[in-house]
């Protein structure tokens, strides 16, 4: 196995005579090139260690907190009769394996045991149908980790050297950061339209009501929000088929409806259908727990995995909507247990997955076993976090075996003539279900969007039985002013939704993606919306421009569907590599070496631009976005541009034209003369620099003529030589403190500033000690022994003595004030040590005094419970060490080796 939770779960099932023990995840990967032996430094290998020359052959090395774990598995298995490698049923389980078998090196039998769920007949079917090891899907997986490392290692290089350091490339990451940036890019092209409608409320004769919104004027239909475009225009203004109100016409035409007769003109009914969803797959998890959780898709597959582990639920990454007979069973037998025979169709429900690709394992996420555990059997076992996603996926699937929901839709239309001559018609619709049947279990949730439209429709669904020419009178019509609105931002369910819909990626790379393009910084959430970092855009325009091809949808697509190609076995591992990264000589289409090597030039500076308004351009620096108004060219040397910073809570989106030119009004003087040093009788000026307010000394280089009245110097034989320029001297600096703004600074502060650090004198032995400020604060430093103090201005009161005395006091490392923690959880029942919750330099963490784990970005200290808190840590334990890659031998594959057919199914392990 590769987990030590599964190992104990499925120990009980298998029983006596089988030693069942963990990896730990994988045990080995791709080092490093710079980890790599001095003497493959310099091979083919050197680069990506990948044999770029020799088949794309991976170089893997052993975890080095993995060789005792690896030692430990050996030892076992030299006393066994036959190993089983029971992974994972994807390509990534089937991938540890074959590591785990070209590292182990069994000399015993060896099978491939793959299931779904850790239940009893899981584990038996799963016993009664053990394999070889399949070397496609090995092959695959092996390719796609080359992949991965060929475009990162050739694509993150160039946004290092034109963006900034600590930038990375993916196949998955760059095009989810685009589709956030390019949806970023239509809110910021985005101009509003403004409309107006009518609602009313109107009665029947026997006093029933019911609200209604005009719908046509004239026989024009009343324009909504579909009929603009993201410029704020019309569609088709001149069309004369929509009718677009103003607040003038709309006020005119309610005023013109008060106390006057309509009439029904027309009343349509249509049967309604509505089916059930099909079972979960990896995407629709994090969709639905996204919108009807708030989680994020990393905290999703978190309690998903662990539910596994502990045999509540199959197999958690799949794209298959399959379920098994005996699960189709176990969802009738429950559905008409809990909700009546009638609520379960003759047949049984069979779903197909829209996508024609392979599937990484053959199931749907659904509760373990042939006879489901209802939530409220199980609610004491779980966690708070692991019943709620239980219960999820128990509805889930139970209602996926049920009748539709059937009812019925009315639309009623009713018009009236307005005083000024117009034809007012208003609609109104509902829907009425009869039959509630999968919805008396569980409805699918909806995004924010189709949120608003099921809650009009709801408020709308009781409606009169009226029939044609029913009079009804109309109270309350009023006119409404409504603004179309941007696209909406994705969100984490919205991304994973669009990423599977364009087939990019694959369910076990979702929620790593998302997780990757925010922690690089491209991406933060707001609310639960993703909204890009300026660096994203500039990190997209360079890949647009000049690799477009690898952040192409169509092309990520296909690159997916090759890697299946491969697992089927229909390509070859080697010759797909080699087109991808040398071209291919049958299409002539250039390979991704080619292309970094042909960039040609990249302007940074115009990568890291965008213009924001005529004059105003947005620049993204090394310590973040700033706008700046370019200097003219007739600008004297050394003149500054103007400047102003672009506050972090500001989306790009809300960078407008005006608010660029509202912050560079704001943003004060940019320099400002201050008066002449006495000492020296330079002008000391204070300026608001990219990098914060400072103050310095102008230094004025001699003019021509001074140049020319300098002493005339000589050669050794007597020659004259000509002046030199002098060297031109650095002027003095210095940062302002937190205190002093470019408009409040005096010149005696600035004397002071630049004159740091100040020298206070030398200790017993004569070395000297010295006050400044730094990045960090202000400290003293005596040789190689620095000192932090408490505050700026003590730069310029601390004496000596107290520093003398501060140097007395032996140094702790790290030591600062102790503060009570944030919150407190009682014992660990592992390390029985007090779990408390502690504000650290990146984040509130939970520790137990040995094992630290930051608390997840979607989990707010208010939310976090002791039963999570212990998870937690109970899953960074599982993790171990931080894995850091060392150089070690070179393994090649090998075939699994085969046992006979009638063995293999009786095969056991003995100590």
């Amino acid at each position: 196995m590769e987990s030590p939770a599964k190992s104990k779960s499925i120990a009980k099932y298998l029983g006596e005579g089988f030693e069942v023990d963990a990896s730990v995840g994988h045990i080995r990967d791709l080092p490093q090139p710079s980890e790599l032996p001095a003497e493959l430094k310099k091979t083919s290998l050197g680069k990506f260690a990948v044999d770029i020359d020799n088949d794309f052959e991976p170089y893997y090395v052993v975890y080095p907190d993995k060789k005792k774990r690896v030692a430990e598995l050996k030892a076992k298995l030299k006393e066994a009769d036959a190993l089983y490698l029971a992974t994972d049923a994807d390509r990534e389980g089937e991938a540890i394996a074959w590591h785990l078998l070209q590292v182990l090196k069994p000399k015993v039998p060896v099978y491939r045991m793959a299931f779904t769920e850790i239940t009893q007949e899981g584990i038996n079917r799963a016993m009664e149908n053990i394999r070889e090891l399949d070397t496609d899907l090995v092959d695959a997986q092996e390719t796609r980790r080359v992949l991965d490392r060929l475009y990162g290692y050739e694509i993150s290089p160039v946004l290092w050297r034109k963006v900034a350091r600590g930038l990375s490339a993916g196949r998955v990451q760059s095009v989810a950061t685009r589709l956030v940036v390019e949806r970023e890019r239509e809110r910021m092209a985005f101009r509003s339209a403004s409309y107006w409608d009518l609602s009313g409320t109107f009665s029947t004769a026997n006093g029933e009501t019911f609200g209604a919104k005009l719908a046509s004027v004239d026989g024009a239909r009343v324009a909504t929000g579909r009929d603009f475009t993201d410029r704020g225009e019309l569609k088709n203004p001149k069309s004369g088929a929509v009718a677009h109100l103003d607040e003038a016409k709309a006020s005119a035409l309610a005023a013109g409806l008060a106390d006057v007769d309509f009439a029904v003109t027309s009343v349509d009914e249509k049967p309604y259908t509505r089916r059930p969803a099909a079972p979960f797959t990896t995407s629709t998890l994090q969709q639905e727990a996204s919108r009807k959780l708030r989680w994020s898709s990393k905290s999703t597959m978190q309690v998903a995995q662990r539910l596994y582990e502990n045999g509540y639920i199959t197999y958690m990454r799949t794209d298959s909507v399959f379920l098994s007979n005996e699960a189709v069973n176990a969802a009738r037998k429950q559905a008409a247990e809990l909700y009546g025979t009638d609520s379960v169709p003759e047949k049984p429900r069979v779903y197909k997955a829209k996508s024609g690709s392979a599937q990484e394992a053959h199931e749907a996420i659904r509760p373990a076993g042939d006879s489901f555990r209802r939530p409220s059997s199980v609610r004491a076992q779980l966690s708070a976090d692991e019943f709620r996603l239980y219960e999820l996926i128990w509805k889930r699937t139970v209602a996926s075996q049920m009748s539709d929901a059937k009812g019925f839709t009315a639309t009623i239309k009713l018009a009236g003539k307005a005083t000024t001559g117009q034809v007012a018609e208003f609609s109104a619709s509902g829907t009425v279900i009869t039959f509630r049947g999968f919805m008396a279990a569980y409805e699918e949730g909806r995004d924010a969007a189709r949120e608003a439209e099921a809650a009009e429709a709801a408020e709308e669904a009781r409606l009169p039985q009226l029939k044609v020419s029913d009079p009804l009178s109309g109270t309350g019509i009023d006119a409404a002013s409504h603004t179309t609105s941007p696209p909406a931002r994705y969100t984490e369910a919205s991304i994973v939704a669009e990423l599977e819909a364009r087939e990019i990626g694959r369910p076990s790379t979702f929620a790593p993606t998302i997780s990757t393009i925010m922690d690089r910084g491209y991406v933060t959430k707001r609310g639960g919306a993703l909204v890009p970092s300026w660096i994203a855009f500039s990190v997209v325009r360079l890949l647009e421009e000049h690799f477009a091809k690898y952040v192409d949808y169509d092309f990520t697509a296909r690159l997916e569907d090759d890697l299946d190609e491969i697992a089927h076995g229909q390509r070859g591992r080697s010759a797909w590599l080699k087109d991808f990264y040398f071209g291919s000589e049958e299409t002539g289409e250039a390979g991704l070496q080619s292309v970094v090597e042909n960039l040609g030039d990249i302007d940074a500076r115009a990568i890291n631009s965008i213009e924001i308004a005529p004059g105003i351009v947005l620049r993204v620096g090394k310590f973040g976005p700033y706008l700046e108004k370019p200097l003219p060219a007739d600008a004297p040397e050394g003149t500054e541009p103007q400047r102003a910073n672009v506050p972090e809570d500001l989306a790009p989106d809300e960078l407008t034209a005006e608010k660029a030119i509202e912050l560079m009004e704001n943003q004060g003087p940019s320099e400002r003369v201050l008066g002449v040093d006495p000492e020296t009788g330079r002008t000391i000026v204070a300026k608001d620099g990219r990098y914060g307010a400072y103050v310095t000394e102008v230094i004025v280089e001699p003019t021509a003529e001074e140049l020319a009245a300098m002493p005339v110097e000589y050669y050794k034989n007597g020659k004259p030589k000509p002046p030199k320029k002098p060297t031109k001297a650095k002027p003095r600096t210095g940062s302002l403190f937190k205190s002093m703004t470019v408009e409040t600074v005096t010149l005696e502060d600035a004397l002071k500033l630049i004159s740091l650090p100040r020298v206070l004198g030398t200790d017993a032995e004569g070395e000297e000690i010295t006050v400044q400020n730094g990045r960090f604060g202000p400290y003293l430093k005596k040789g190689s022994d620095s000192r932090s103090i408490g505050s700026e201005e003590e730069i310029f009161t601390i004496t000596l003595e107290q520093a003398l005395e501060i140097y007395s006091t032996p140094k702790v490392r790290g030591a600062r004030t102790a503060v009570p923690p944030l919150a407190e959880f009682g014992v660990d029942p592992v390390s029985e040590k007090n779990i408390v919750v502690k504000e650290g330099r990146f984040g509130a963490y939970i520790t137990d005094g040995v094992t630290n784990i930051t608390i997840p970005r979607d989990t707010t200290l208010e939310e976090l419970t002791r039963e999570r808190a212990i998870e937690l840590l109970a899953d960074k334990r599982a993790k171990g060490p931080v894995k850091r890659k060392t150089a070690t031998t070179t393994a090649k594959k090998a075939p699994a080796k085969k046992a006979p057919a009638k063995k293999a199914a009786a095969a056991k392990t003995s100590k």
